[in-house]
């Protein structure tokens, strides 16, 4: 039953508005706030180093992060799920906030969000680069064009932005725009499992003869320096990327070229992953 729960509420979480909290912190020499979120409750590492378990906040004084770049990770206490890993920036003086709903496959979804000091102290920007890129962000429901993209000039308040993109679910967040600093918001879309459920639905005529189906190959996700994998068009780093996979996650093999694996993605859609951060199984 729990593991029906954890599998069925991160999608209905993602309908909600994700209220996240983006403040100025005291500035404090060279150091800065993190807070961590997730659902189910998880293991938190930063840099390979177990800090504390979700819902975790490094936001006073006495126990922020020193400012740089750092790997965090977070690995669920329940539920077979694959960890999440990725990059991140502290700042000075300000809070970054990381929030994730794990689920099976592409189901995870979530956010990283950060405010950065920008030359311009009297503007206030919102950058927002979503996985899988080139959805469509609404900022207070005005569509404003499509990630990643740079928004300036943006009224310091609350506003909400809302990405959505054919095959995922629709994500909304509440962020707050504070003058002198860009806001960067990477947001992690989820499949949407209804798409195509009304042709899963459709009965199997009595007269088709089933033969036996062969046997699928599936290759395995590693872990990657970047924390995920780019799915590209066609078997070429210069190619178009067409989705991100996650270490952890298994896909059906298509095909192999050297140096190339040719995987088929939950939403049916076929792409290539280099060999060098995945396995057959």
């Amino acid at each position: 039953m729990k593991k029906i729960l954890f599998i069925v509420v991160p999608p209905l979480i993602a309908i909600l508005i994700f209220i996240t909290v983006t403040i100025i912190l005291n500035k404090t020499s060279n150091k800065g706030g993190l807070q961590v979120t997730s659902v189910p409750k998880s293991k938190v590492y930063l840099n390979g180093k177990l800090i504390g378990e979700t819902p975790l906040c490094k936001c006073d004084q006495n126990n922020m992060i020193t400012t740089g770049e750092y790997t965090i990770k977070l690995v669920p206490f329940q539920g077979d799920f694959s960890y999440f890993e990725s990059k991140i920036t502290i700042s000075s003086g300000t809070l970054t906030v990381v929030d994730r709903s794990f689920g099976q496959g592409g189901l995870s979804h979530g956010s990283i969000i950060n405010l950065i000091p920008i030359d311009d102290k009297k503007d206030a920007q919102v950058l927002i680069v979503s996985f899988p890129d080139k959805a469509k962000v609404s900022l207070d429901n005005n569509l404003s064009g499509t990630s990643p993209l740079l928004l300036k000039n943006i009224t310091e308040s609350d506003h909400e932005v809302k990405l959505s993109k054919d095959g995922y679910k629709e994500k909304a967040i509440r962020i707050r725009t504070i003058v002198g600093y860009k806001l960067e918001g990477i947001i992690f879309l989820s499949i949407n499992q209804d798409v195509g459920a009304s042709a899963a639905a459709i009965p199997t005529s009595p007269s088709i003869t089933l033969t036996p189906t062969p046997s699928v190959k599936k290759i395995t996700i590693l872990t990657t320096p970047t924390g995920f994998l780019r799915v590209r068009e066609s078997n070429s780093i210069s190619s178009a990327q067409v989705a991100l996979v996650n270490p952890g996650e298994s896909y059906e093999l298509v095909s192999e070229e050297e140096n190339w694996f040719q995987i088929k993605l939950l939403d049916g859609k076929i792409g290539w992953i280099s060999s060098q951060y995945a396995k057959k199984e």
